[in-house]
């Protein structure tokens, strides 16, 4: 057992970032390794709350860089209250990946949820961010 100089394992490490290049009103996150509840709880939450009193609408664009089996439990559960606690607030959310079963997912959870949803592949990360922004896609 190695892990510093005081005997403390070492911190969690957030294994979900802000993509700084994001236009102002979207809140967009980019997902690696294994994502946990306190991720959420850490930077989702407080940068999604800023969003939603800043622009009084909720924009939102997550880069999964990881595999949704990385995703613990405890991260599904608050990724789900971020959802409700929000439900009146959603505009437009993208799901940036390349997974098939997501991208599915994404595009029948739309149907649900207030506000759109939709799944772009990683190639089209500026894409999805400009449709978050303007709700519009980028001719290609």
């Amino acid at each position: 057992m190695f892990w510093t100089s005081n005997n403390k394992p070492p911190k969690h490490k957030n294994m979900i970032t802000v993509i700084p290049e994001a236009p102002e009103n979207v809140a967009a996150f980019n997902a690696t390794g294994e994502v946990t509840k306190e991720d959420f709880e850490n930077l989702v939450f407080p940068v999604v709350k800023q969003k939603v009193d800043h622009f009084h609408e909720l924009n939102y664009l997550l880069y999964l860089d990881t595999d949704i089996d990385k995703f613990t439990v405890g991260a599904w559960l608050k990724d789900a209250l971020l959802g409700l606690k929000n439900l009146a607030n959603w505009n437009r959310a993208a799901i940036v990946t390349d997974k098939k079963g997501v991208q599915n997912f994404t595009d029948i959870f739309s149907v649900l949820m207030p506000g759109e949803f939709k799944s772009f592949p990683k190639g089209n990360l500026y894409n999805a961010m400009y449709w978050c922004k303007n709700g519009n896609e980028v001719e290609v």
